[in-house]
Protein backbone atom coordinates (compact mmCIF):
# COMPACT_ATOMS: atom_id res chain seq x y z
CA UNK A 1 0.00 0.00 0.00
CA UNK A 2 1.04 3.65 -0.87
CA UNK A 3 1.78 6.39 1.58
CA UNK A 4 2.97 10.30 0.91
CA UNK A 5 5.60 11.52 2.27
CA UNK A 6 5.32 15.45 3.18
CA UNK A 7 9.51 16.36 3.81
CA UNK A 8 10.05 20.37 4.14
CA UNK A 9 11.60 20.04 0.23
CA UNK A 10 9.07 17.59 -1.15
CA UNK A 11 5.88 14.95 -1.29
CA UNK A 12 6.81 11.97 -2.40
CA UNK A 13 4.25 9.13 -2.90
CA UNK A 14 6.53 5.47 -1.92
CA UNK A 15 6.09 1.99 -2.77
CA UNK A 16 5.27 -0.22 0.02
CA UNK A 17 7.13 -3.31 -1.83
CA UNK A 18 10.29 -4.30 0.81
CA UNK A 19 13.63 -3.71 -1.12
CA UNK A 20 16.87 -1.39 -2.41
CA UNK A 21 15.05 0.70 -4.46
CA UNK A 22 12.14 3.49 -3.50
CA UNK A 23 10.44 5.26 -6.17
CA UNK A 24 8.03 8.44 -6.08
CA UNK A 25 7.08 11.22 -7.98
CA UNK A 26 7.72 14.34 -6.12
CA UNK A 27 7.51 18.15 -6.10
CA UNK A 28 11.39 19.59 -5.59
CA UNK A 29 11.46 23.25 -5.44
CA UNK A 30 7.65 23.50 -7.66
CA UNK A 31 9.08 20.88 -10.63
CA UNK A 32 7.49 17.72 -10.53
CA UNK A 33 10.16 14.50 -11.16
CA UNK A 34 9.84 11.28 -11.02
CA UNK A 35 12.72 10.52 -7.84
CA UNK A 36 14.02 6.92 -7.56
CA UNK A 37 16.47 6.50 -4.44
CA UNK A 38 18.89 3.35 -3.68
CA UNK A 39 19.21 2.64 -0.32
CA UNK A 40 22.56 1.16 1.72
CA UNK A 41 20.62 0.70 4.77
CA UNK A 42 19.51 -2.83 3.27
CA UNK A 43 22.20 -5.15 1.57
CA UNK A 44 24.46 -2.14 1.35
CA UNK A 45 22.19 -0.88 -1.37
CA UNK A 46 22.53 -4.47 -3.49
CA UNK A 47 20.27 -4.50 -6.04
CA UNK A 48 17.96 -7.84 -6.80
CA UNK A 49 16.19 -8.49 -9.60
CA UNK A 50 12.82 -6.39 -8.34
CA UNK A 51 15.37 -3.49 -7.52
CA UNK A 52 16.25 -3.17 -10.75
CA UNK A 53 12.40 -3.51 -12.01
CA UNK A 54 11.89 -0.73 -10.01
CA UNK A 55 14.37 1.62 -11.20
CA UNK A 56 13.38 0.24 -14.75
CA UNK A 57 9.28 1.52 -13.77
CA UNK A 58 11.13 4.68 -12.31
CA UNK A 59 12.16 5.21 -15.65
CA UNK A 60 9.59 4.33 -17.60
CA UNK A 61 7.50 6.70 -15.37
CA UNK A 62 9.54 9.52 -16.05
CA UNK A 63 8.92 8.81 -19.71
CA UNK A 64 5.31 8.36 -20.08
CA UNK A 65 4.46 11.54 -17.36
CA UNK A 66 7.43 13.80 -19.49
CA UNK A 67 9.03 15.14 -16.82
CA UNK A 68 13.03 14.93 -15.25
CA UNK A 69 13.79 11.24 -13.96
CA UNK A 70 16.63 11.82 -10.63
CA UNK A 71 18.06 8.88 -9.74
CA UNK A 72 19.64 9.06 -6.17
CA UNK A 73 22.11 5.55 -5.92
CA UNK A 74 24.30 4.28 -3.32
CA UNK A 75 24.61 0.78 -3.84
CA UNK A 76 27.19 -2.33 -3.75
CA UNK A 77 26.53 -3.44 -7.12
CA UNK A 78 23.83 -6.68 -8.26
CA UNK A 79 23.22 -8.73 -5.14
CA UNK A 80 25.38 -11.75 -5.32
CA UNK A 81 22.77 -13.87 -2.91
CA UNK A 82 19.91 -14.48 -5.98
CA UNK A 83 22.47 -14.71 -8.70
CA UNK A 84 22.28 -14.25 -12.55
CA UNK A 85 18.57 -12.92 -11.67
CA UNK A 86 20.12 -9.28 -10.33
CA UNK A 87 22.28 -8.83 -13.28
CA UNK A 88 18.86 -9.22 -15.39
CA UNK A 89 17.24 -6.69 -13.12
CA UNK A 90 19.95 -4.14 -13.47
CA UNK A 91 20.53 -4.69 -17.33
CA UNK A 92 16.93 -3.62 -17.17
CA UNK A 93 17.16 -0.47 -15.49
CA UNK A 94 20.01 0.37 -17.76
CA UNK A 95 17.92 -0.12 -20.88
CA UNK A 96 15.21 1.71 -19.74
CA UNK A 97 17.29 4.46 -18.72
CA UNK A 98 19.25 4.62 -22.10
CA UNK A 99 15.36 5.38 -23.44
CA UNK A 100 14.79 7.85 -21.09
CA UNK A 101 18.34 9.87 -23.30
CA UNK A 102 17.02 12.81 -25.62
CA UNK A 103 13.78 12.88 -24.56
CA UNK A 104 13.49 13.70 -20.66
CA UNK A 105 16.65 14.82 -18.42
CA UNK A 106 18.36 12.52 -16.32
CA UNK A 107 20.35 13.59 -13.68
CA UNK A 108 22.05 10.94 -11.27
CA UNK A 109 23.66 11.73 -8.30
CA UNK A 110 25.98 9.09 -6.24
CA UNK A 111 25.72 9.67 -2.14
CA UNK A 112 27.65 6.74 -1.30
CA UNK A 113 29.69 3.40 -2.92
CA UNK A 114 28.18 3.13 -6.54
CA UNK A 115 30.30 -0.13 -7.38
CA UNK A 116 30.03 -2.57 -10.47
CA UNK A 117 27.75 -2.62 -12.78
CA UNK A 118 25.17 -0.86 -11.85
CA UNK A 119 27.98 2.50 -11.59
CA UNK A 120 27.13 2.05 -15.24
CA UNK A 121 23.76 4.20 -14.71
CA UNK A 122 26.07 7.22 -13.68
CA UNK A 123 27.27 6.68 -17.22
CA UNK A 124 24.01 7.02 -18.61
CA UNK A 125 22.67 10.02 -17.27
CA UNK A 126 22.86 13.35 -19.12
CA UNK A 127 24.70 14.85 -15.72
CA UNK A 128 26.22 13.41 -12.80
CA UNK A 129 26.40 15.23 -9.38
CA UNK A 130 28.71 13.47 -6.26
CA UNK A 131 28.36 14.05 -3.02
CA UNK A 132 31.92 14.34 -0.73
CA UNK A 133 31.38 10.77 0.27
CA UNK A 134 30.67 9.28 -2.87
CA UNK A 135 32.86 6.46 -4.84
CA UNK A 136 32.17 5.23 -7.88
CA UNK A 137 34.11 2.27 -9.81
CA UNK A 138 33.32 -1.22 -11.98
CA UNK A 139 36.23 -2.75 -10.65
CA UNK A 140 36.74 -2.31 -6.60
CA UNK A 141 40.60 -1.84 -5.53
CA UNK A 142 41.13 -5.54 -4.53
CA UNK A 143 40.38 -6.29 -8.01
CA UNK A 144 43.00 -3.80 -9.80
CA UNK A 145 45.76 -4.86 -7.30
CA UNK A 146 44.70 -8.02 -8.04
CA UNK A 147 45.80 -7.38 -12.04
CA UNK A 148 48.06 -4.62 -12.08
CA UNK A 149 49.63 -4.65 -8.39
CA UNK A 150 48.86 -1.22 -7.73
CA UNK A 151 47.05 -0.89 -4.41
CA UNK A 152 44.43 2.15 -4.13
CA UNK A 153 41.65 3.23 -1.41
CA UNK A 154 38.14 3.60 -2.51
CA UNK A 155 38.58 7.28 -3.08
CA UNK A 156 41.93 7.48 -4.91
CA UNK A 157 40.46 5.15 -7.25
CA UNK A 158 36.74 6.34 -7.95
CA UNK A 159 36.07 9.43 -5.18
CA UNK A 160 34.56 12.39 -6.52
CA UNK A 161 37.60 14.41 -7.14
CA UNK A 162 38.75 11.95 -9.27
CA UNK A 163 35.58 11.63 -10.93
CA UNK A 164 35.25 15.34 -11.53
CA UNK A 165 38.69 15.87 -12.47
CA UNK A 166 40.52 12.87 -14.30
CA UNK A 167 37.52 10.53 -15.62
CA UNK A 168 35.26 13.52 -16.58
CA UNK A 169 31.73 11.83 -14.58
CA UNK A 170 31.23 14.58 -12.51
CA UNK A 171 29.88 17.32 -13.70
CA UNK A 172 29.04 18.89 -9.72
CA UNK A 173 30.38 18.05 -6.79
CA UNK A 174 28.04 18.54 -3.78
CA UNK A 175 27.24 18.70 0.15
CA UNK A 176 23.36 18.42 -0.59
CA UNK A 177 23.02 16.85 -3.90
CA UNK A 178 19.10 17.34 -4.25
CA UNK A 179 20.04 21.50 -3.95
CA UNK A 180 22.56 20.87 -6.53
CA UNK A 181 19.53 19.17 -8.92
CA UNK A 182 17.04 21.90 -8.24
CA UNK A 183 19.39 24.00 -9.42
CA UNK A 184 20.18 22.80 -12.73
CA UNK A 185 16.26 22.00 -13.59
CA UNK A 186 16.22 25.69 -13.75
CA UNK A 187 17.55 25.51 -17.12
CA UNK A 188 16.04 22.47 -18.32
CA UNK A 189 12.58 21.68 -19.98
CA UNK A 190 10.39 18.99 -18.51
CA UNK A 191 11.44 17.25 -21.38
CA UNK A 192 12.51 17.78 -25.13
CA UNK A 193 9.42 19.15 -26.53
CA UNK A 194 9.14 21.49 -24.39
CA UNK A 195 11.54 24.88 -24.72
CA UNK A 196 13.38 25.91 -20.77
CA UNK A 197 11.38 28.24 -18.70
CA UNK A 198 11.79 32.46 -19.76
CA UNK A 199 11.90 33.71 -16.09
CA UNK A 200 11.80 37.43 -15.42
CA UNK A 201 14.81 39.48 -14.82
CA UNK A 202 15.40 42.73 -13.72
CA UNK A 203 18.81 42.80 -16.14
CA UNK A 204 17.82 44.67 -18.88
CA UNK A 205 18.96 43.14 -22.49
CA UNK A 206 20.02 46.84 -23.96
CA UNK A 207 22.72 46.94 -20.90
CA UNK A 208 26.35 48.04 -21.74
CA UNK A 209 29.06 45.45 -20.39
CA UNK A 210 31.82 48.40 -20.64
CA UNK A 211 34.06 45.93 -18.83
CA UNK A 212 34.55 43.60 -21.66
CA UNK A 213 36.42 46.41 -23.41
CA UNK A 214 39.39 45.66 -20.86
CA UNK A 215 38.74 42.59 -20.28
CA UNK A 216 41.49 41.23 -22.48
CA UNK A 217 45.22 42.12 -21.36
CA UNK A 218 47.03 44.30 -24.43
CA UNK A 219 50.11 41.70 -23.73
CA UNK A 220 49.34 38.99 -26.88
CA UNK A 221 50.43 35.78 -24.21
CA UNK A 222 48.45 37.21 -21.63
CA UNK A 223 46.07 35.02 -19.39
CA UNK A 224 42.32 36.41 -18.44
CA UNK A 225 38.94 34.43 -16.72
CA UNK A 226 36.46 33.90 -19.66
CA UNK A 227 34.55 33.66 -16.44
CA UNK A 228 34.39 37.10 -16.12
CA UNK A 229 33.25 37.60 -20.00
CA UNK A 230 30.04 35.33 -19.56
CA UNK A 231 29.36 36.87 -15.96
CA UNK A 232 29.19 40.40 -17.84
CA UNK A 233 27.21 39.21 -20.76
CA UNK A 234 24.77 37.30 -18.34
CA UNK A 235 21.85 38.24 -16.41
CA UNK A 236 22.70 39.38 -12.90
CA UNK A 237 26.56 37.96 -13.52
CA UNK A 238 25.37 34.18 -12.46
CA UNK A 239 26.68 31.34 -14.23
CA UNK A 240 26.09 27.63 -13.52
CA UNK A 241 29.17 25.95 -14.19
CA UNK A 242 29.52 22.13 -14.87
CA UNK A 243 32.50 19.77 -14.95
CA UNK A 244 34.12 22.81 -13.60
CA UNK A 245 37.72 20.61 -12.68
CA UNK A 246 37.52 18.63 -15.93
CA UNK A 247 39.59 19.55 -18.91
CA UNK A 248 39.59 23.37 -17.49
CA UNK A 249 40.90 24.98 -20.45
CA UNK A 250 36.85 25.14 -21.79
CA UNK A 251 34.79 26.30 -19.85
CA UNK A 252 31.13 24.62 -20.04
CA UNK A 253 27.99 26.55 -18.09
CA UNK A 254 24.32 27.15 -18.08
CA UNK A 255 23.40 30.80 -17.91
CA UNK A 256 20.18 33.17 -18.32
CA UNK A 257 20.21 36.00 -21.06
CA UNK A 258 17.19 38.23 -21.13
CA UNK A 259 15.67 35.74 -18.55
CA UNK A 260 16.48 32.90 -21.38
CA UNK A 261 18.45 29.51 -20.50
CA UNK A 262 21.39 29.46 -22.51
CA UNK A 263 24.49 27.12 -22.52
CA UNK A 264 27.98 28.48 -22.70
CA UNK A 265 31.06 27.02 -24.31
CA UNK A 266 33.95 28.79 -23.61
CA UNK A 267 37.68 28.74 -24.60
CA UNK A 268 39.70 29.63 -21.53
CA UNK A 269 42.77 31.12 -21.30
CA UNK A 270 44.47 30.54 -17.89
CA UNK A 271 44.50 26.79 -19.02
CA UNK A 272 46.95 25.85 -21.43
CA UNK A 273 46.28 28.86 -23.32
CA UNK A 274 42.49 27.82 -24.00
CA UNK A 275 44.30 24.87 -26.56
CA UNK A 276 41.75 21.54 -27.18
CA UNK A 277 42.54 18.24 -26.44
CA UNK A 278 40.62 15.02 -26.39
CA UNK A 279 38.90 15.85 -23.11
CA UNK A 280 38.19 19.39 -23.73
CA UNK A 281 36.95 17.81 -27.44
CA UNK A 282 34.80 15.68 -25.23
CA UNK A 283 33.32 18.03 -23.24
CA UNK A 284 32.34 20.16 -25.06
CA UNK A 285 30.61 18.20 -27.39
CA UNK A 286 28.53 16.57 -24.88
CA UNK A 287 27.37 20.11 -23.65
CA UNK A 288 26.48 20.82 -26.68
CA UNK A 289 24.76 17.47 -27.53
CA UNK A 290 22.82 18.05 -24.10
CA UNK A 291 21.78 22.09 -24.86
CA UNK A 292 20.82 20.96 -28.48
CA UNK A 293 18.71 17.85 -26.92
CA UNK A 294 16.85 20.06 -24.43
CA UNK A 295 16.25 23.18 -26.40
CA UNK A 296 18.97 25.38 -25.03
CA UNK A 297 20.68 28.38 -27.39
CA UNK A 298 24.25 28.06 -27.66
CA UNK A 299 26.93 30.80 -26.84
CA UNK A 300 30.10 30.10 -28.26
CA UNK A 301 33.29 32.01 -26.90
CA UNK A 302 36.04 31.67 -29.00
CA UNK A 303 39.93 32.23 -27.89
CA UNK A 304 42.05 29.32 -29.00
CA UNK A 305 45.51 28.93 -30.89
CA UNK A 306 44.43 25.53 -31.87
CA UNK A 307 44.59 22.14 -31.03
CA UNK A 308 47.38 20.96 -28.48
CA UNK A 309 49.97 19.06 -29.80
CA UNK A 310 51.91 15.15 -29.32
CA UNK A 311 52.33 11.97 -29.84
CA UNK A 312 50.40 10.81 -26.95
CA UNK A 313 47.38 12.77 -28.06
CA UNK A 314 47.41 11.90 -31.58
CA UNK A 315 48.00 8.13 -30.10
CA UNK A 316 44.70 7.98 -28.29
CA UNK A 317 42.68 9.67 -30.75
CA UNK A 318 42.88 13.14 -31.34
CA UNK A 319 41.17 12.71 -35.29
CA UNK A 320 38.12 11.10 -33.52
CA UNK A 321 37.68 12.61 -29.91
CA UNK A 322 38.25 16.24 -31.58
CA UNK A 323 35.31 15.12 -34.68
CA UNK A 324 33.06 14.65 -31.65
CA UNK A 325 32.93 18.46 -31.45
CA UNK A 326 32.40 19.00 -35.25
CA UNK A 327 29.92 16.48 -34.81
CA UNK A 328 27.84 17.75 -32.06
CA UNK A 329 27.75 21.44 -33.57
CA UNK A 330 26.87 20.28 -36.57
CA UNK A 331 23.78 18.19 -35.56
CA UNK A 332 22.57 20.87 -33.11
CA UNK A 333 19.60 22.52 -34.72
CA UNK A 334 19.16 25.21 -32.00
CA UNK A 335 20.69 28.92 -32.25
CA UNK A 336 23.74 29.08 -31.87
CA UNK A 337 25.64 32.28 -31.27
CA UNK A 338 29.48 32.34 -31.94
CA UNK A 339 31.93 35.67 -30.65
CA UNK A 340 35.32 35.45 -31.32
CA UNK A 341 37.06 37.43 -28.59
CA UNK A 342 40.81 37.18 -29.38
CA UNK A 343 42.40 34.12 -31.25
CA UNK A 344 40.92 31.77 -33.67
CA UNK A 345 42.92 29.94 -35.35
CA UNK A 346 43.51 26.57 -37.42
CA UNK A 347 41.12 23.54 -36.97
CA UNK A 348 39.98 24.55 -33.42
CA UNK A 349 38.86 27.92 -34.76
CA UNK A 350 36.20 25.50 -37.48
CA UNK A 351 35.13 23.24 -34.46
CA UNK A 352 34.04 25.97 -31.88
CA UNK A 353 31.03 26.73 -34.13
CA UNK A 354 32.17 28.68 -37.00
CA UNK A 355 29.93 29.78 -39.55
CA UNK A 356 31.34 26.49 -41.92
CA UNK A 357 29.50 24.81 -38.69
CA UNK A 358 26.27 26.43 -39.50
CA UNK A 359 25.77 29.16 -36.72
CA UNK A 360 23.72 31.88 -36.85
CA UNK A 361 25.74 34.49 -35.82
CA UNK A 362 29.10 35.28 -35.83
CA UNK A 363 30.84 38.12 -34.64
CA UNK A 364 33.99 39.07 -33.24
CA UNK A 365 35.59 41.77 -31.10
CA UNK A 366 38.17 44.47 -33.00
CA UNK A 367 41.35 42.63 -31.74
CA UNK A 368 40.21 39.31 -32.66
CA UNK A 369 43.15 37.20 -35.11
CA UNK A 370 41.09 34.83 -37.40
CA UNK A 371 43.13 33.09 -39.48
CA UNK A 372 44.62 28.75 -40.12
CA UNK A 373 47.78 30.35 -38.01
CA UNK A 374 49.23 32.95 -35.80
CA UNK A 375 51.74 35.42 -37.21
CA UNK A 376 55.14 33.50 -36.14
CA UNK A 377 54.27 30.36 -37.62
CA UNK A 378 52.78 31.85 -40.96
CA UNK A 379 55.96 33.89 -41.43
CA UNK A 380 58.20 30.94 -40.69
CA UNK A 381 56.42 28.65 -43.61
CA UNK A 382 55.55 31.80 -45.94
CA UNK A 383 58.87 33.85 -45.43
CA UNK A 384 61.58 30.87 -44.29
CA UNK A 385 63.94 31.97 -46.12
CA UNK A 386 63.79 35.82 -44.91
CA UNK A 387 66.43 37.10 -42.23
CA UNK A 388 65.73 36.37 -39.02
CA UNK A 389 65.96 40.26 -39.00
CA UNK A 390 63.31 41.21 -41.43
CA UNK A 391 60.94 38.46 -39.31
CA UNK A 392 59.53 40.47 -37.38
CA UNK A 393 57.98 43.23 -40.15
CA UNK A 394 57.17 39.98 -41.76
CA UNK A 395 54.79 38.95 -38.76
CA UNK A 396 53.65 42.95 -38.77
CA UNK A 397 52.47 43.24 -42.11
CA UNK A 398 50.66 39.30 -41.85
CA UNK A 399 48.90 41.25 -38.88
CA UNK A 400 48.10 43.50 -40.48
CA UNK A 401 47.00 42.13 -44.31
CA UNK A 402 45.32 38.95 -42.76
CA UNK A 403 44.84 38.30 -39.38
CA UNK A 404 41.74 41.40 -38.96
CA UNK A 405 38.39 40.20 -37.96
CA UNK A 406 37.43 42.69 -40.98
CA UNK A 407 39.38 40.25 -43.46
CA UNK A 408 36.47 37.55 -42.19
CA UNK A 409 33.54 39.62 -42.32
CA UNK A 410 34.39 40.70 -46.16
CA UNK A 411 34.10 37.32 -46.95
CA UNK A 412 31.11 36.65 -44.84
CA UNK A 413 32.69 34.37 -42.39
CA UNK A 414 31.73 37.07 -39.68
CA UNK A 415 28.38 38.97 -39.22
CA UNK A 416 29.77 41.99 -37.75
CA UNK A 417 33.08 43.44 -35.73
CA UNK A 418 31.47 44.91 -32.51
CA UNK A 419 32.05 47.10 -29.91
CA UNK A 420 32.65 44.40 -26.81
CA UNK A 421 30.72 46.61 -24.37
CA UNK A 422 27.94 45.55 -26.84
CA UNK A 423 28.36 42.31 -27.00
CA UNK A 424 24.92 41.50 -24.41
CA UNK A 425 23.08 44.07 -25.91
CA UNK A 426 23.95 42.22 -29.48
CA UNK A 427 23.36 38.45 -28.49
CA UNK A 428 20.01 39.46 -26.44
CA UNK A 429 18.77 40.94 -29.68
CA UNK A 430 19.66 37.90 -31.68
CA UNK A 431 17.93 35.27 -29.05
CA UNK A 432 14.74 37.45 -29.26
CA UNK A 433 14.84 37.26 -33.18
CA UNK A 434 15.78 33.53 -33.21
CA UNK A 435 13.17 32.28 -30.39
CA UNK A 436 10.88 31.13 -33.45
CA UNK A 437 13.78 29.05 -35.22
CA UNK A 438 12.62 25.88 -36.40
CA UNK A 439 14.50 23.08 -38.35
CA UNK A 440 12.72 20.61 -40.54
CA UNK A 441 14.82 17.09 -39.41
CA UNK A 442 15.35 14.39 -41.82
CA UNK A 443 14.35 11.18 -40.77
CA UNK A 444 17.15 8.87 -39.62
CA UNK A 445 17.48 6.59 -36.53
CA UNK A 446 20.36 8.27 -35.58
CA UNK A 447 23.75 9.68 -36.98
CA UNK A 448 26.79 7.28 -36.41
CA UNK A 449 28.81 10.44 -35.26
CA UNK A 450 32.55 9.50 -33.87
CA UNK A 451 32.57 8.26 -29.90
Amino acid sequence: MASVVATGRSVSVRSGVDGTVAVGVELLEGRRIVHARTSSDYRRGALARHDGESLTRAAQLARELRIPLVLELSSSGADVSVGIDALHGWGGAAAAVAACSGIVPVIAAAVGPVVSGPALLLGLADLVIMAPEAVAFVSGPAMVAAFTGVRLAPRELGGAAVHATASGLCAIEADDVLDAVAELLEFLPDHADEEPAVLPSGDPGDRLAPELRTVIPPAERASYDVRDVIRAIADDGALSEVWMRWAPQLVTSFARLGGRAVGVVANQPRSLAGTLDIAASQKGARFVRLCDAFNLPIITLVDTPGFLPGKDLEWRGMIRHGAELVFAYGEATVPRLCVVLRKAFGGAYIVMDSRGLGNDLCVAWPQSEIAVMGAPGAVQILHRRTAPADRVAKEAEYREQLLTPWVAAERGLVDEVIDPAETRIILHRALRALATKRELLRGRKHGGGPL
